[in-house]
């Protein structure tokens, strides 16, 4: 068995087809005069933008025109078209005298080196695209064939380096059973493909074309990230029985894509979606969230190589409200810093990023930055219901000056007699312990609450969740952090106002219980988790789990508490699975 990371669940069983990305043997030079050469660039960006157009019309009809997961490719359309890029193309082939595939190559080279040197996952997609960009640019160039994986044969499991996302928008999806590659990882294009099309995948797996020839038996676990080559009889009829389970499962889940979110005995509570970008609120809405409970915007900046301007973030939330329609659409505002940097900002290096320049410190140090996509995120209010919400949240004081920023923001707008929602609701994140301990001080300024678990934890807890050191000390299931919970719910509920939970813990099945007892209004997930959740809250009646949080509380460890709602659960489902 070989490990990697699974970034599309569901079982895959089929053989391996291994593929090799085109090889070119480029020129340097031009042999035909630079005018002739620039004509040629002209004319390959203009059959590229039309073969992408094609793709993306293609994976269209396969998903339905509502899914713009078909989207990722436009990004190669918008790479094509970039200035910079083209400028460089044509100062190579002027001042060089390249060929255009040189000049392409050289380009594309260039560009890929400044995205890979940022260290982040988004960037290194843009890195992927790049590459995909320039080798289906040298095919069209030369008249070679791409990888072609129209016509496959049945149970056929793709093995690859990387796959790029107009091979995987190609793909006979019909006779597809799996994907594996050596790069490549959640946010990857061909990771959320794969998800769209339904296709187990493993990702970043190892040496996966040295380990793995055409031809052998694989079992792709896209949940637990795992291989298995060649396996025996035994491991075989095991997991085919997996795979059985898991499609009646999906099967079920399927019963709630258009239910009310409720307990057995009745009670309403949101059941909300987190996403990255405006795409991914078609994705929410498709499987059954009643909102947007965060949208993630900084991905909007760390996605490009400068600032987005007013117009190009209006233009982003506008879309994101309008497929939300009248459901909520909570957008967090820039959180920058900690684990995401953003080159062109020019951040400072810290010892401990943190605890240093993030998040509302950054915006409220940044007012240039932070009154733009204010007003970006005001004029979009016009389209939909949406809700402004400040993070990492430790004084009253963040609170009043960001709201102030707000109308002040309010009035720039009014100058120009544009629309925006003049009562637009303003909430916080509760994910230091410090918000935690004066919420019943922070309800006075804010609308709303959204508890952020994972800053939360590690806060509390003093652990950095990726220390392999000391991560087994993180866990939302540790006595402080549920009794904080608890604290942050009950404040919100004394001063009248809603309170939801978009951090990993809202979508956790030993925490729904507890949620329900303590009185959350809102559980914010990913896409992928919305009916999951949905039907694990339609398990438990509000007396019930209270007994069980009650009896939580009393406990004193993570694995007393861990160990009880463990058992609690299985007997759950064991109880519903006995009725059927």
């Amino acid at each position: 068995m070989i490990k990697g990371i699974g970034t599309s669940n569901g079982i895959g069983i089929g053989r391996a087809l291994l593929i090799e990305n085109n090889i070119f043997n480029v020129k340097t030079t031009s042999g035909i005069g630079i005018e002739e050469e620039k004509n040629r660039f002209i004319q390959v960006k203009q059959a590229f933008i039309q073969e992408t157009e094609k793709m993306i019309e293609k994976l269209q009809n396969k998903l339905g025109e509502q899914d713009k997961t078909a989207l990722v490719l436009k990004n190669q359309i918008y790479l094509i078209k970039d200035e910079e890029l083209c400028k460089e193309v044509i100062h190579l082939i002027e001042n060089q005298h390249m060929c255009v595939e040189m000049a392409v190559e050289q380009t594309c080279q260039f560009f890929a080196g400044m995205f890979a040197s940022m260290n982040s996952e988004l960037m290194s997609q843009r890195v992927a695209d790049i590459e995909d960009l320039k080798n289906r640019v040298l095919c069209l160039l030369s008249g070679d064939k791409q990888v072609d994986l129209s016509q496959l044969e049945p149970n056929t499991v793709i093995v690859a380096n990387q796959l790029h996302p107009s091979v995987t928008a190609g793909m006979d999806t019909a006779h597809v059973v799996g994907i594996i590659a050596q790069k490549g990882g959640e946010t990857s294009h061909a990771a959320i493909l794969a998800r769209a099309l339904e296709i187990p995948a493993v990702l970043s797996v190892k040496n996966a074309t040295e380990l793995i020839k055409t031809g052998d038996l694989l079992i792709v676990d896209g949940e637990y990230g795992e291989v298995f080559v060649n396996p025996i009889p035994k491991t075989i009829q095991i997991f085919e029985k997996k795979k059985a389970r898991y499609k009646e499962k999906v099967k079920e889940l399927r019963k709630y894509i258009n239910k009310k979110t409720k307990t057995a005995d009745g009670s309403s509570v949101g059941l909300m979606a987190n996403i990255g970008d405006e795409n991914e609120a078609a994705k929410a809405m498709k499987s059954g969230a009643e909102g947007v409970g965060l949208f993630r915007t900084e991905f909007l900046f760390m996605n490009g190589k400068s600032m987005p301007t007013q117009e190009q973030q209006f233009e982003v939330y506008k879309k994101a409200a309008i497929l939300c329609g009248d459901k909520p659409l909570t957008i967090r505002t820039l959180d920058i810093g900690g684990d995401k940097d953003i080159p062109y900002m020019g951040l400072t290096k810290e010892a401990n990023p943190f605890l240093g320049y993030r998040a509302i410190r950054f915006c409220l140090g940044r007012i240039d930055i932070f009154t733009t996509q204010l007003k970006a995120i005001l004029q979009a209010s016009a389209y939909g219901n949406i809700r402004i919400m400040l993070p990492l949240i430790t004084t009253i004081d963040e609170v009043i000056i960001g709201k102030k920023m707000i109308y002040d923001a309010m009035k720039e707008l009014d100058k120009y007699n544009i629309n925006y929602n003049k009562n637009i609701k303003i909430g916080i994140m509760v994910e230091t312990p410090a918000a935690a301990f004066i919420a019943d001080v922070l309800v006075k300024e804010a609308d709303f609450f959204s508890i952020g678990t994972n800053d939360l934890t590690q806060y509390i807890l003093a652990v950095d969740r990726g220390n392999e050191h000391v991560s087994y000390l993180y866990s939302v299931l540790n006595p402080a952090v549920l009794r904080a919970i608890k604290h942050v719910i009950s404040c919100a509920k004394n001063g009248h106002i809603e309170v939801g939970m978009c951090g990993e813990a809202a979508a956790n099945p030993n925490m729904i219980p507890l949620l329900l007892a303590f009185g959350l209004d809102e559980f914010s997930v990913s896409a992928a988790k919305v009916l999951e959740t949905r039907k694990n809250i339609a398990l438990w009646e509000k007396g019930e789990a209270k007994q069980i949080a009650d009896k939580v509380l009393l406990m004193n460890t993570e694995k007393e508490i861990t160990t009880y709602l463990n058992q609690v659960i299985f007997d759950k489902n064991s109880a519903v699975n006995g009725e059927k």
